[in-house]
């Protein structure tokens, strides 16, 4: 294996790859506020990922509409439920110091406490907002990916969810890498001055092959509401679960690793449920009907497309009379205009009237 020694605290090389990067946590600072790139990149992995459920949810067959409470209300339950998660199990680092529980800036959120809290505070606002939840997880597990795939960058300017020693191609290290392997392996089971694997970077790449496969099934050959969820939970499970074994800062419960037996149970029982799915679809034949196809979802959407013109019919009436308001302003002021004497007719007049007294005194 590679050699590394004396990096500096924020140096990040990648020894096979000829690479020497200089990366900080934080990205800049406003009125003494620290902004971290972890912050920014989950931010715009979960925006993007919104960006993406939103322009296609039509062909899912759900309006946006009523899914915006519930997609807001997922990402407000994902993040506490992250949060949470990580906390649980690290609570001997948080019970003497209750205000960093709310410190999520430096990271320390697990993914599949989002996952979980985010797909139950969604589907519950769906119930109220009467969204039909199969199709929408559909979209969401897409968007997910999505935002997993960015989200992790935001481990690598952290310098964080590396794994053990490699020398394979993407083997990867940092000043502050060494230390943290210095603190937490003297049993010398994972060594300081060699690479590790770059788990965020094999997450990463794995979430964006995920998501380019599951959006060209759900163009082509989604048989059943659900379906992409499912597979979904199978791809992310297996890959996650691989990924995990590699780590060297998982979560445990006693001797078992959390991540890897939640990526195992979604695995299973995503497989089960997924053929358990198709082959209740393949049974139905032609009466099974995906929700963009019935009625319901049809008249909702023409509703909101109904809603949509009415709205847009408003705006441009506003508009209209606004423009019609400007018009009449400039027409009357133009005609007063007309109508008040300028400078040069009154010139005149009183040229007028010092030529007709000077022909009077001369008549005189």
């Amino acid at each position: 294996m590679s050699e590394l020694q004396n990096l500096d605290t924020y140096q990040l090389v990648f020894p096979r790859l000829n690479l020497d990067f200089t990366v900080k946590s934080v990205a800049f600072t406003i009125g003494g506020v620290s902004i971290t790139w972890y912050g920014i990149l989950i931010t715009f992995g979960m925006l993007l990922a919104m960006c993406y459920a939103f322009s296609n949810m039509r062909r899912f067959g759900i309006d946006s509409d009523r899914a915006i409470d519930s997609i807001i209300g997922g990402v407000i339950g994902g993040i506490i439920g992250a949060r949470a998660y990580y906390v649980i199990f690290h609570w001997d680092s948080y019970k003497d110091n209750l205000k960093e529980i709310i410190n999520i800036r430096g990271g320390g959120l697990a993914i599949y406490g989002g996952i979980i809290a985010a797909l139950l505070v969604g589907a519950i606002v769906s119930k109220i907002r009467k969204v039909r939840i199969l199709p929408m997880l559909d979209i969401v597990s897409l968007g997910f990916l999505i935002g997993q795939c960015i989200g992790r960058w935001g481990n690598f300017c952290n310098h964080e969810a590396f794994g053990c020693n490699t020398n394979g191609l993407f083997g990867m290290s940092s000043g502050k890498i060494q230390a943290y392997i210095l603190r937490n392996f003297t049993d010398g089971s994972v060594v300081p001055d060699q690479p590790v694997h770059p788990c965020f970077f094999y997450e990463s790449m794995w979430c964006l092959l995920g998501f380019i496969l599951l959006h060209i099934v759900s163009k082509k050959w989604r048989k059943f509401d659900g379906q992409i969820f499912l597979m979904y939970a199978v791809w992310y499970g297996l890959g996650r679960f691989f990924i995990e074994g590699l780590r060297t800062d998982s979560l445990y419960l006693g001797t078992i690793r959390i991540s890897q037996l939640v990526a195992a149970v979604s695995v299973v029982v995503g497989m089960i449920l997924l053929l358990i799915g198709l082959s209740r679809t393949k049974r139905m034949g032609s009466d099974y009907v995906l929700y963009c196809n019935t009625e319901e979802s049809k008249r909702l959407l023409e509703e909101a497309d109904k809603k949509e013109d009415e709205y847009r019919a408003r705006k441009d009436k506003k508009k209209s009379d606004a423009a019609e308001e400007k018009e009449s302003s400039d027409t009357s002021a133009e005609t007063d205009a007309a109508e008040e004497p300028t400078e040069e007719t009154a010139d005149e007049t009183v040229e007028k009237i010092l030529a007709e007294i000077e022909n009077e005194e001369e008549d005189a």
